[in-house]
């Protein structure tokens, strides 16, 4: 693949990435080449697409239908005041080219599902999920291990929040294949089971440290540096401030 040339502004903008062994100006490059799609422009989504753009990832989807309301500014801090009630694909794009002018911003505005999604996934290099509902966190492990596309999913609920990477159509060391989502979650929880954030409520940092852990994750795997959390749960409570793993891995067959 042709290495993607960084002007002499973006060296001095991705500085202190290109000193680090593990990114290097290799490394860089990968993230200006990159196509990377985020389902959500809320809570999660946020902080992910805000260190995306501040990383130098070249090309951002966003996939959201929604606008933006006042009781989503104490948690989406991609937005502004000002902004309530604007498009949030509107907003975030204005938001990341006010970080970085070198990233592309790629609207779409629906909800995805597998009817939509299979022709949009396949534009991307990397789809992160921070969907809040359980019916888009399997839509789109279905639709990204069928494209062998590698999936960063989190999500959040009051104070804590989890995340894992599914890249369920490749082979771990053990000679195994990779766990899929369902491997994690056989079936979704009855509906009502599991409140929503607006019912239960949530911490707005809750979303900041699990969107900030993702984009981290995304941008290991592109940059292809470090050990992803594939076959691995990672749990993280802000009111204890305790961090737990659980390893889980595809069952034998036959």
């Amino acid at each position: 693949m042709s290495q993607a040339p960084l002007a002499p502004d973006e060296l001095e903008r991705y500085a202190r990435h290109i000193v680090l062994p593990e990114v290097g100006g290799a490394g860089q490059q990968a993230l200006k080449r990159a196509r990377v799609l985020v389902i959500g422009a809320g809570g999660l989504g946020s902080p992910i697409i805000l260190y995306l753009a501040a990383a130098g990832v070249g090309t951002i989807g966003i996939a959201d239908d929604d606008i933006v309301s006042l009781s989503n500014l104490q948690r989406q801090v991609l937005h502004g005041t000002a902004d309530v009630g604007r498009s949030k694909l509107d907003s975030a794009a204005d938001a990341v080219a006010g970080i970085n002018p070198h990233v592309t911003v790629v609207p779409h505005a629906l909800r995805l599902d597998m009817a939509t999604g299979t022709a949009i996934v396949a534009g991307y290099d990397l789809v992160i999920d921070g969907s809040d509902n359980f019916a888009t966190r399997y839509a789109m492990a279905d639709l990204c291990e069928a494209a062998e596309t590698p999936l960063v999913t989190a999500a959040v609920n009051r104070f804590s929040g989890s995340l894992t990477v599914l890249k369920p159509y490749a082979t771990g060391a053990d000679g195994r294949r990779n766990p899929g989502y369902r491997d994690l979650f056989p079936e979704a929880p009855p509906a009502g089971m599991v409140p929503s954030c607006a019912e239960a409520g949530i911490l707005g940092a809750t979303t900041g440290v699990l969107g900030t852990l993702a984009a981290s994750e995304a941008i290991k795997l592109i940059c292809g540096m470090g050990e992803p959390l594939v076959g691995r749960f990672l749990m993280v409570d802000l009111l204890t401030m305790r961090i737990e793993e659980i390893r889980y891995r595809r069952p034998k067959t036959g």
